[in-house]
């Protein structure tokens, strides 16, 4: 064989190295952007889909009462107070829910029921929530300036004990503009407002 030969042998024998060469190296080469790929993905997929609940968040659907069920995503609340719960790095916040009372109507002139009307639209208060109010006090005494109660509550707003009233007039025993001055204060410190009063009447039997 001569030396021209042996060595166009040789060239071809490199060469085919050479191709077998990259078809084994060409896998590899594309090894890292098909990774780099599939855990991009994988990302994007979990900041769209909770992988623990399976389910979405709607702001839409009101929750029933204030309870965060252990090992899982639910949260539930039935509170008409406003209220919050967390988990984690995660909370949720809700605002008082809406409460309301049957429509009161015009009450007589001159009745107990007239005055409070008188003294909310001068607080600025509405129809709303003198409802609120005649539904509270009528559940307390039936606005009764006189109503008495055995444990010491007294008069409309049935201050416990009634004496308490005599913070707002010497007269609070008969007064019924007496009492209710009294009584508009007591909730405006405790609830803000009578349906905020009424709320927890409504909750728990008394305010």
């Amino acid at each position: 064989m001569s030396t021209h030969s042996t060595i166009a042998l040789l060239e071809d024998r490199v060469a085919a190295v050479s191709r077998r060469n990259n078809r084994r190296l060409l896998p590899s080469r594309w090894k890292i952007p098909i990774y780099a790929f599939v855990l991009s993905f994988a990302i994007v997929l979990v900041m769209i889909v909770d992988p623990y609940s399976g389910a979405f968040a709607d702001a839409n659907v009101a929750p029933s009462r204030w309870e965060l069920t252990t090992g899982s995503q639910v949260l539930t609340s039935d509170s008409t107070e406003a209220g919050s719960i967390s988990r984690g790095a995660f909370g949720v916040h809700s605002a008082p829910k809406p409460v309301t009372a049957p429509a009161a109507g015009i009450p007589s002139p001159g009745s107990a029921q007239a005055i409070a009307r008188a003294m909310l639209a001068a607080q600025g208060m509405g129809d709303d929530q003198f409802s609120c109010l005649v539904s509270l006090w009528n559940r307390e005494s039936h606005w009764s300036v006189t109503a008495a109660n055995p444990d010491g509550a007294y008069g409309i707003a049935q201050a416990l004990p009634g004496s308490k009233m005599a913070s707002a007039g010497p007269d609070w025993q008969t007064n019924a503009t007496t009492q209710i001055t009294w009584g508009l204060g007591y909730i405006k410190a405790r609830y803000q407002t009578p349906c905020g009063a009424w709320a927890h009447s409504q909750s728990t039997g008394w305010y």
